[in-house]
Formats: structure tokens, C-alpha cells, sequence
């Protein structure tokens, strides 16, 4: 039929596109960058430009089609090279990219177990919407009975029984909607960020991103949520931007890149839709689609043909439209119709739409290195926002500020070498790809880049990466300086410092004072960076508040020293009696405590005055000062026993795929709601069970209450004695078989063998993993030795002096020496143990 002329566009023919295609990959060889994927270009970008709209972009050069100079621009981000396409789009050709760096707290990091329970949200809300319709038909049949009048035989039975199925679907509905909230806790009430790859096109990256596959569902579901998010933050804005838009149109140019969408049909067939993604303007997009009467989730997984009939044309209602060009001339011939009619009214979409029937838009379609891509777009959204005056929320303000801090190690060339001095012992710094741990370390992509920094002996669990990429959080903003020089007189007032290599990149990037005028403001600003930093890695994200105080005025001048051993042999030492071992210990379990299901360490809440009001006031640092101490001043409820088991549940909880059960296989409760019977909070996955004075676990969750009776904040400042020598610092002559306490007194020898029958298996296991690392280190010594000689054999090279093989000789020989006495000392250990 002939279609109704008028100003919304008609998408180009099919012959069109594949000429701009060609004039793409033409000019994208002229420029030496990688073009997107051919498809790309045809299904998501040529079927979202006007009829006349290519032929502007395209002309013929020696025979080839390629882009006019004026329609294109190329762009230099860093060693990076970007080609952009200057051109029109159809307004309602553009789909709102969730990832925007202002709604980055609602997105949790991704995994495939969120994923899972994405599925089981859906079915929940599913459950939760049949119960309502269940309980509101139930309702509508008690209502009739009631009115019907009691002229009715077994009028009175009827009317019980319609009441009583309105009772048992309230009921169905209660439970299906604490299903629905407990789903919704256990994914921390967020949704978890899409992964966004770059598209492969003949096996090699391209200039264009693909999503994992995932069913339609989970898509639909997703994009309303990320589209929500959006809404929500927007309604900050002083104005109303979709009545802008209908007043003045879009004024500047929003950038754009393609994206693949991989949507898996019930039937399970699998749908591969191009569509281009709002990498700036994000809500722009959004608004334009409301204006049009567009969702975005239609876009992205199929239009039901329903919501765009042609004139005399049959509703089918399980007809999807999959291609976009078929959904944006419906649109244009449906607006274009109302506009030619008689009487059209001012709120229909083909008058609101009238000045953004084609929006000025830069795509990108072109780049040098398709692995960066994403991350080159991310911070240029971050510098758009910033300069703008809209309000960022405090958490995504300070986790742009992060992305901008890791952005300038990777200009400066320092980020890789700040990580290889943080993990000496790592499996191999050298082997780390730059992008994929500026990835990691933003929360963009799995943590699995940061292998490299694992000992080999370490297994990488997830818990193991995590606590490897907040180490290296830390390492990156409170970066440590080189030592003081001793005896170096210090001449005049001014204190001249070498800062070394990484602070003055962190002072850059975050805009801080000088050195030495660093106070406590500065401390806390830096501390809440780190504190939002650390957040984006956990699914249950609690108060960046939390962490106020735990970094100080030395921590952000001199750097914060980290302990370089792992969680599980900082683990083992504590639990072999070392109390330092211990308190590190505690200081890696802090980001685990705060962001929990139930946080055990929250901001300084409450009274100063009395708890009778607002409850007791606890601060940050008094949470984990009383923790530390727990250790060395042993309060009655926490036991040796107690805080090991404790600190083994808290480290392993962020990775718990399902939730806690009692001993006895009950469904356990929160510690502060023992007196509640209803209300109560849902048991979900992450959650830890409290356990007793030996270490057990008890029907009763870990929550605050638990926490601060057990850990009270008057721990620090008791007057019970102090454990301060260390077992390993004996008299050598062997008599002094007790332990010297603070006041001078000795302890319970019987208590004493207590302690070390406890802790000798533990120390052990540290002995064990100290000579393991030793004979790993000898082994590697031989192959490096046997090496040497047989390329000095092959190279015909003059053997070393007589000097340096005595030296070297020597040396190996004093090791040697040193390794037989410690055999003396372990077979006299091993004698002891048939007499202990």
C-alpha cells in the first residue's frame, strides 16, 4: 500500500544498507581501525536511518563506496582511535543502554548464581500477580454472596465458604509475596549487571558489544528494570525532560555504538537482534521512546504486532516483529496517518513527537582496539556527567571518581607495576591484561583478570579474587610512600618528601591538596572512595558510612601497609595463637561485615546520650577495635573457638549459593528476633549462623544484636589481662613454661596446655606450609641453576669467577646447614608427640 507522506522518516531499503556497510569497512581500512560486524551495520544502524538520510553518508571514490569526509570524524582517546559516523537517526531507533554510569548502585556484580535467581524473581512476581488475581476474584465472590441475601437455601454455608476461600488466597498471597521479598534480598534487592563483551566477526573482536545469551524473560525483565532505574534517578532533574524534548527537540549530539542482543525463545530457538545502544544520553533515549509510546523492552527482544497495526490488518497476538526496520516504518506510517487525519489531539504521539522525528546522533563504527572500547565509552560517560549539572547520587559519584583514579594509573603506565609491588608473591604480574583488570577492578567484568596476583599455592576461589581485588583497592588509593631517609637533617621549616611514583597520580586524579597539608578531611573523602570501590564487589551492598574512620591521616600520607599473606594462612596463624595474624585477619574480614544480608558493622546510628531512644551508638572503628581485642583480652562469649569459626563463616559467606540451615535442619531466625512471630526477615542465601562458645553452629543468624553482645563495645577499655607473649619467644633453657600476662603475673599452667594443645595442629600446618614454600623454592633454585649451565654449554661462554662461585657456594652452603637443624628440631618434635 502506499504509505501516508509526512515528516517521521521511512527506514531505507535493504540495497541502501549494504552500501553503507561497504562504505563503513572501506573507510574503516582507510583509517586503520576494526569495523564493527557487517550485520551490525546492516540490521542495527542502517535500519535506524531515514530513506534519504544514507545517501548523504555514502559516496564512490575510485571505484569504492565510502563515507563523505564531513560525515565522519576520528577520534584520538589516549593510544586508542575511534571512527564516528555523524548522522540522523529515527527517534525512536535508539534503545537507552542500562549500564549508565549514574544508576551503577542499582547493579550488583555478575554471576551465573544472581543470574539463577533472576529466574526464580520472576517466577515470583509471576506467583505474586496470579495470587492477587486469585484473592480479588475470591473477593468478588464473597461480595455477590453477601449481597445475594439469606432467601437462599444454605445461603449461610455458601457465604461461609466464599469466605473462606478468600481467607486460604490472602494466605497464598502472603506466602507468595515473602518468596518474592526473600528472592529479592537474597540478589541484595538489585539486579545484576549485565556482562558486555566486545562482538566477534570471523573469530577476531570488533568494534561492537554482544550480550550473553539469555532468555526472553530475563531479558524483558532486566531492560524494565535498568530503564526504571533511570526514570528514577532522572527525577532529580530541576526539569521535565520529555516536555523539553516535545518544546525544543534534542539540541546536541548523543554518542551511540551497536549491540547485539541473544534472546532465547521458549521454543529454544535463539534470536540475534542489533540494535543501537545510548552510550550518552542515555535518558534522552528513554524520554524519546515514552514520548513515542515505545517500550524499550520491546525493542531489544520483539514487538508484539499488536502495539503497530497497518490499516486492515489482523491482530495476531504471538506475532513478534524482529527487525527493526519493519517496527520503525509502523511507527512512522501510524504517526504520519493521525498527522494527515482531521482532528488530531495535542497528547498523541505524532504531535508530542513532531521535533524528534530524527535525532542529530554520532555511532560509533569504528576503533583500534575493540577490547578497550567499552571502557574508553564508560569514562567518557563519566566526564560527560560530571561536567553536567545534574546531581549525582554520593555512591555514584564516588565510583566514577574511582573509575577516573584507575583510568590515570593506566595512562601513566603504573597500574600493572602498582599491582606487581602489591603481590610480590603473585603467579606472575607480567601476565595480567590491562583492560580486563581495569574491568575487574570497576566491577565491569569478572574477576578471574586478576588471577596473576594468586600465590601458585592458592586456589582462586572467588572468595580468594575478591579479597585480591580489594587488596588491590587499597593499594591503588592509599599507595605507600618510599621510606623516610634516617639521619638525614632536616634544615628551615618546610619538610621537603619523596612521594614516589603513585601518590602524585592519586593527589591528579582526585584533586588533592599538597602533602603536607593532607588532614582528616582528606582521610575521609579518601576513605568513602575506598568504601565505594570495595561495595560494587559484593551483591548485598550496605552503608559506605560504614568504613568511616577505619583509614586515617598517616593511612592517606604514608600509605596503608597490607599484610602480604593470604586470608587462609593469616587464618591458620590465628588459629595456631597469633594474635597479629589475627588482628590482619580482621582488617581483610571488615568489607565482609559490612556488606552482608545481616551487616554486622554499620554506621555510627544512634544516641550519644542512651540507648533508650535510638539505640546504642557504635561507631565504625569501636566495632572493629572490639574485635581485635576479642582475641587477646577474651571476653566470656567469645571464646578461641568462637572467633575462628566466626572468621571461617565470614569469610566464605559472599559466595553462598544457598541459604542457612539449623543443626537440626530447621529454618533458622535473626539473633534480634527471638521475641518476633511475625515480621521477621527472610533467611537468604549469604547469611551466617551464629556459633556457640566451641565454635558450632546454632539455629540463630549473625545480625548486629549478635554482634554487639558478643563483641560489647567496652572490650577495648576492660581491665582484664593481656596475652602479649609470643609462644614462639620461649626461654631458651626450657623452664619457663608459662605465659607472662601484662600485670606480671603468670597463667593457669593447666590453661596454658589447654591453649597449646588447641593451637599445636594449627602450627603445624604453618610449619608444614613453610617448608612446602622452601622446597618449592629449592626446586625452582635447581632448574634455574641447570639452565644456566646448559646455555653456557651451548653459548660456549667462559665459566664465572672463582669469587662469586665461593660466594654463591657459601651462602647455599649456610642454608643447607640451616634446613638440616631444623630436621634435628622436627624429629625432636616428633618424639615429644609420644610424650605429650
Amino acid at each position: 500500500m502506499k504509505r501516508p507522506e509526512g515528516i517521521f522518516p521511512y527506514i531505507g531499503t535493504t540495497a541502501y544498507a549494504e552500501r553503507l556497510a561497504d562504505a563503513v569497512e572501506n573507510t574503516c581500512a582507510q583509517e586503520g581501525v576494526i569495523a564493527p560486524p557487517r550485520e551490525a551495520v546492516i540490521e542495527g544502524l542502517a535500519s535506524a536511518l531515514g530513506d534519504t538520510e544514507i545517501k548523504k553518508l555514502v559516496e564512490t571514490r575510485s571505484g569504492k563506496r565510502v563515507l563523505a569526509p564531513s560525515s565522519y570524524r576520528v577520534v584520538q582517546a589516549g593510544d586508542e582511535k575511534v571512527l564516528l559516523l555523524i548522522c540522523d537517526v529515527h527517534g525512536a531507533g535508539v534503545v537507552p543502554w542500562d549500564l549508565n554510569d549514574r544508576t551503577v548502585g542499582a547493579w550488583t556484580p555478575p554471576s551465573a548464581e544472581a543470574f539463577r535467581r533472576v529466574t526464580e524473581l520472576i517466577a515470583a512476581e509471576s506467583a505474586v500477580t496470579q495470587a492477587e488475581k486469585d484473592l480479588k476474584y475470591a473477593e468478588m465472590q464473597r461480595d455477590a454472596r453477601r449481597r445475594a441475601g439469606s432467601d437462599e437455601p444454605h445461603a449461610a454455608a455458601a457465604l461461609a465458604a466464599a469466605d473462606d476461600q478468600r481467607k486460604e488466597a490472602a494466605k497464598v498471597l502472603t506466602e507468595a509475596q515473602y518468596q518474592r521479598d526473600r528472592v529479592l534480598s537474597s540478589l541484595g534487592n538489585r539486579r545484576p549487571r549485565p556482562v558486555i563483551r566486545p562482538a566477534e566477526h570471523d573469530g577476531q573482536a570488533s568494534a561492537a558489544f554482544a550480550l550473553a545469551p539469555q532468555p526472553q524473560d530475563v531479558a524483558v525483565h532486566l531492560q524494565r528494570y535498568g530503564s526504571e532505574q533511570l526514570r528514577r534517578f532522572g527525577r532529580r532533574r530541576g526539569y521535565d525532560l520529555e516536555e523539553s524534548l516535545v518544546a525544543s527537540g534534542q539540541l546536541s549530539r548523543g554518542m551511540c555504538a551497536l549491540q547485539q542482543w541473544q534472546i532465547q525463545r521458549p521454543g529454544g530457538e535463539t534470536d540475534r537482534l542489533w540494535r543501537m545502544v545510548a552510550v550518552t544520553a542515555n535518558n534522552r533515549a528513554l524520554a524519546r521512546l515514552s514520548i513515542y509510546g515505545v517500550r524499550a523492552e520491546d525493542l531489544v527482544t520483539g514487538m508484539p504486532q499488536s502495539q503497530w497495526l497497518l490499516p486492515n490488518e489482523t491482530t495476531d497476538s504471538g506475532l513478534l516483529l524482529l527487525s527493526q526496520r519493519e517496527v520503525l516504518n509502523r511507527i512512522s506510517q501510524t504517526l504520519n496517518a493521525a498527522r494527515s487525519g482531521d482532528e488530531v489531539s495535542p497528547d498523541h504521539a505524532a504531535q508530542r513527537a513532531a521535533k524528534i522525528t530524527t535525532v542529530p546522533a554520532e555511532v560509533v563504527v569504528g576503533c583500534s582496539n575493540p577490547a578497550g572500547l567499552e571502557h574508553v565509552l564508560r569514562a567518557l560517560n563519566v566526564d560527560d556527567h560530571l561536567r553536567g549539572v545534574q546531581p549525582y547520587e554520593e555512591d555514584a559519584r564516588l565510583i566514577a571518581l574511582w573509575a577516573i583514579l584507575v583510568d590515570a594509573y593506566a595512562t601513566e603506565e603504573k597500574l600493572l607495576a602498582a599491582l606487581g609491588d602489591t603481590f610480590p608473591s603473585g603467579r606472575g604480574a607480567d601476565r595480567l591484561d590491562e583492560n580486563a583488570v581495569q574491568a575487574a577492578l570497576t566491577a565491569n567484568g569478572p574477576l578471574e583478570a586478576l588471577i596473576p596476583l594468586l600465590p601458585l599455592e592458592e586456589t582462586p576461589t572467588a572468595a580468594a579474587l575478591r579479597d585480591v581485588a580489594i587488596r588491590a583497592t587499597t593499594a591503588l588509593i592509599f599507595p605507600m610512600l618510599p621510606p623516610e631517609p634516617e639521619g638525614k637533617a632536616q634544615s628551615g621549616r618546610r619538610k621537603w618528601r619523596d612521594t614516589g611514583e603513585y601518590w602524585p597520580i592519586v593527589r591528579a586524579a582526585l584533586q588533592e591538596p599538597a602533602w603536607s597539608q593532607i588532614r582528616r578531611k582528606d582521610a575521609d573523602a579518601r576513605t568513602k572512595l575506598w568504601s565505594a570501590a570495595v561495595a560494587q564487589l559484593y551483591l548485598h551492598r550496605g552503608n559506605i558510612l560504614s568504613a568511616n574512620g577505619l583509614f586515617g591521616v598517616s593511612d592517606v600520607k604514608e600509605g596503608f601497609q597490607q599484610d602480604p599473606r593470604s586470608i587462609q594462612e593469616l587464618l591458620l596463624e590465628a588459629k595456631a595463637g597469633d594474635a597479629t595474624a589475627w588482628s590482619m585477619l580482621v582488617d581483610r574480614m571488615v568489607p565482609n561485615l559490612i556488606h552482608a544480608p545481616e551487616p554486622l558493622i554499620t554506621p555510627g546510628q544512634g544516641s550519644e546520650a542512651g540507648h533508650k531512644r535510638k539505640g546504642v551508638r557504635r561507631t565504625p572503628t569501636s566495632a572493629v577495635a572490639a574485635l581485635k581485642t576479642a582475641f587477646t583480652r577474651k571476653p566470656p562469649r567469645a571464646t578461641r573457638e568462637l572467633l575462628i569459626a566466626f572468621a571461617k563463616a565470614m569469610i566464605a559467606h559472599p559466595d553462598a549459593t544457598d541459604a542457612p540451615r539449623g543443626p537440626d535442619g530447621a529454618m533458622p531466625i535473626c539473633y534480634g528476633e527471638q521475641n518476633i512471630t511475625a515480621g521477621r526477615s527472610p533467611i537468604v542465601p549469604g547469611m551466617v549462623l551464629a556459633p556457640d562458645t566451641d565454635g558450632n553452629p546454632t539455629g540463630l543468624v549473625m545480625d548486629k544484636a549478635w554482634f554487639d553482645d558478643t563483641f560489647p563495645p567496652d572490650i577495648a577499655s576492660s581491665d582484664e589481662p593481656i596475652d602479649v607473649t609470643d609462644d614462639d619467644e620461649a626461654d631458651s633453657s626450657g623452664s619457663d613454661t608459662t605465659r607472662r600476662t601484662n600485670d606480671g603475673a603468670s597463667s593457669d599452667p593447666r590453661a596454658l596446655l589447654d591453649d597449646l594443645r588447641r593451637e599445636l595442629s594449627a602450627r603445624i600446618e604453618v610449619a608444614a606450609g613453610i617448608y612446602e614454600r622452601a622446597v618449592q623454592g629449592a626446586e625452582e633454585l635447581l632448574g634455574d641453576f641447570d639452565t644456566a649451565h646448559l646455555l653456557r654449554i651451548q653459548l660456549e661462554e667462559e665459566p664465572l669467577s672463582a669469587d662469586q662461585r665461593i660466594e654463591w657456594m657459601e651462602r647455599l652452603a649456610k642454608v643447607r646447614d640451616a634446613a638440616q637443624a631444623s630436621v634435628t628440631a622436627l624429629q625432636h618434635a616428633e618424639t615429644l608427640i609420644l610424650q605429650l
